[in-house]
């Protein structure tokens, strides 16, 4: 495991990966809040589990699983993305599954990344975007420390002549 807390572990991706990834990524009820338009084939999944390069410095992005501690069971994926070394900050990206929300494993599996992010990686910032409906998400990143410091208005497009305002939210390294 890389990163080890008490309910939860997060690893880096294995081949076996692919068959979860495909159910996720395919999941067009959570199309809207990844920005994806289209499924991604197996093959695709496969050639991306098998051959990924997982060096955040070289694909400016690092995906990895969240497992339960206890049994190994891969319950979800976490991302960094958008990873800027200069400006030192990242994107992050969560999914848990369904049936395992309402555990607390969302907000351990955000204290163990902030650990490695400001901890290994010295960035001083990591920030989300979420919808403003989007009501159970802007709880859990405030209960993980992060604050509203912008609305995007009209952001999201979510129909043909609808669209959502945004919350940006970021989480500062204070230096802790």
């Amino acid at each position: 495991m890389f990163l080890k807390g008490d309910n939860i572990s997060i690893r880096a991706l294995e081949p076996t990966d692919a068959v979860l990834l495909y159910q996720w990524e395919n999941n067009q009820t959570l199309w809207e809040v990844s920005n994806t338009q289209t499924p991604f084939s197996k093959a695709v999944l496969d050639e991306f589990v098998n051959t990924a390069y997982q060096d955040i410095y070289t694909n400016k992005q690092l995906r990895l699983m969240v497992c339960k501690a206890d049994n190994n069971e891969t319950i979800g994926v976490i991302d960094l993305f958008e990873f800027d070394p200069q400006h030192a900050r990242c994107g992050l990206g969560i999914y848990i599954n369904e049936k395992y929300r309402g555990n607390g494993f969302a907000v351990e599996c955000i204290q163990l990344i902030k650990t490695y992010v400001f901890f290994t990686l010295h960035l001083k910032q990591i920030y989300v975007h979420v919808n403003q409906s989007n009501e159970a998400s802007l709880s859990l990143f405030e209960k993980a420390g992060f604050e509203k410091s912008g609305l995007k208005k009209s952001w999201h497009k979510n129909g043909i002549n609808s669209y959502e305002d945004v919350w940006f939210l970021q989480l500062i390294n204070k230096g802790e």
